[in-house]
């Protein structure tokens, strides 16, 4: 995710990766991690289903099973592995021929490839989503949807910040950016589950949706400002103003952009005969706008997001939905199971003396980050009759984001590590918890898979469309 961007941490370059790694090698070692990543989605997918739970979390499960927790087929060098530990490295060393001395260099390049297809992946949610949601209703929420947000980050962050250093000791930079850790909220996860539910265009959903949006703009500042206590013991203030304007002028500008290119886009995809002649200028401008949200230090997906709500308002947003969907079904799986992959259950082993302080300040560090975030629907005002705890529930997961806030405190070294493993297992809990709740407290949800995005009905008895067609209208 681009929130390491925004406070100046370098990530190693894919070339520089297979700069001394066998290309064939490589991509041998990447087809083999697709062929795992599709098994673990659609079989933990279908199994989830069948017990009545979101797809989605099925896909994170598989995930761990094929990941470091279980069967270590799927592992990253993030967690402190290295390429021994990787049963795909040793399968290429008994059936390719893979040296010993090369598998270090694979093994890095491969996993800088399934790291960059899983934010390619995140991306591509996220603009699906956005083709799924509608700006108006977003923006008719918005306040709401401001003041969920606020208070989802400064409870957790108060609560979470004040009980490590009263009750359990930890100075103040520590806490801080444990604290910080609580506020975060995974939009991807989120509006996956909310689309699988057919929620995502309720009151809830969209009120849910834009917190979740503006919580990953305050995430990123408050980010910002606990790494600079971690690196110089002070915040950098013109850093943490910079972002603040930064982010409101996309966004704000993302709206604005809408009414100035829907037109213009349509008229584009109209003068196109080629294949492609929709979904490929679609991607253009996601990807650009993906592209300049990273540029100014905000995250890539919430360009991405913006792209597809500009583009929902266009006639043409249906025949896009459908022709965005199978690209979606192969690359968004990737992020799902690369989050559960990487997600290291070892820490919640009691056995292990090290973790046994980590799991008391993880038990106060979950109960914080649920409660914290339930009771944000309670401030939702102007909506009689809405579910204001599904407004709670929605934005309890961490996910990703919530281990990016681990894996920056980690580095920065101001976090002990009974500390990072309570952060580990909060991020964990509160991830794998949300996708079962928010089934609970939607119980009338109808399948995603025929309903329409904006009207509800069925789209089972429709004849299948082209995806090359001159008229997409």
């Amino acid at each position: 995710m681009q929130f390491i961007s925004a406070i100046n941490f370098t990530v190693p370059l894919l070339a520089t990766a297979t700069e001394s790694a066998d290309s064939s090698m490589v991509l041998a070692a990447v087809l083999l991690s697709l062929v795992i990543i599709y098994f673990a989605s659609k079989i933990g997918g279908e199994l989830s289903t069948k017990v009545g739970l979101p797809a989605v979390l099925g896909e994170l499960v598989g995930g761990v099973v094929v990941g470091i927790s279980v069967l270590h087929l799927l592992v990253f060098p993030e967690g402190g592995t290295d390429s021994s530990n990787s049963l795909i490295m040793s399968f290429l060393q008994i059936t390719a021929g893979l040296t010993p001395e090369a598998t270090p260099e694979v093994f890095a390049a491969q996993s800088e490839v399934m790291s960059v297809l899983s934010e390619l992946g995140v991306i591509i949610l996220l603009f699906e989503i956005g083709l799924e949601s509608n700006l108006k209703d977003l923006m008719e929420v918005g306040i709401q949807a401001f003041v969920v947000a606020v208070v989802g980050v400064v409870v957790p962050f108060a609560a979470g910040t004040v009980g490590l250093m009263t009750l359990f000791g930890i100075s103040a930079v520590p806490a801080i950016f444990a604290g910080a850790a609580l506020t975060a909220t995974s939009i991807g996860i989120t509006s996956k589950v909310l689309s699988e539910l057919g929620r995502l265009n309720s009151k809830e959903g969209q009120i849910i949706l834009g917190a979740a949006v503006i919580d990953d703009v305050l995430g990123i500042i408050v980010l910002a400002v606990v790494a600079s206590l971690a690196r110089d013991g002070a915040v950098d203030v013109v850093n943490v103003i910079y972002l603040i304007i930064s982010a409101s002028a996309f966004l704000i500008g993302a709206i604005v952009l809408g009414n100035v290119f829907n037109k213009s886009f349509v008229a584009i995809a109209d003068q196109l005969k080629t294949r492609g002649e929709l979904v490929v200028p679609a991607f253009v401008f996601a990807f650009m706008m993906a592209y300049l949200a990273s540029v100014i230090h905000l995250e890539a997906i919430l360009g991405a997001f913006a792209a597809g709500l500009v583009l929902e308002e266009t006639d043409k947003r249906k025949e896009l939905q459908r022709q965005v969907l199978p690209i979606a079904d192969i690359l968004v799986p990737v992020f799902f199971v690369t989050v559960g992959a990487k997600t290291d259950l070892g820490v919640l082993n009691p056995s292990i003396p090290a973790n046994r302080e980590g799991l008391i300040m993880a038990t106060f560090l979950i109960t914080v980050a649920i409660i914290g975030k339930v009771i944000t629907g309670l401030t939702v005002f102007g909506q009689p009759g809405i579910n204001r705890l599904a407004i709670g529930v929605g934005m309890i997961p961490r996910g990703e984001v919530g281990l990016v806030f681990a894996g920056v405190g980690a580095a920065s070294g101001v976090i002990s590590k009974p500390l990072g493993a309570a952060i580990i297992m909060m991020v964990i809990l509160t991830t794998f918890i949300a996708p079962p709740l928010l089934r609970i407290v939607f119980p009338e949800s109808n399948t995603p898979e025929n309903l329409d995005s904006d009207s509800g009905k069925s789209l089972a008895l429709e004849p299948p469309q082209p995806l090359t067609t001159t008229d997409n209208d």
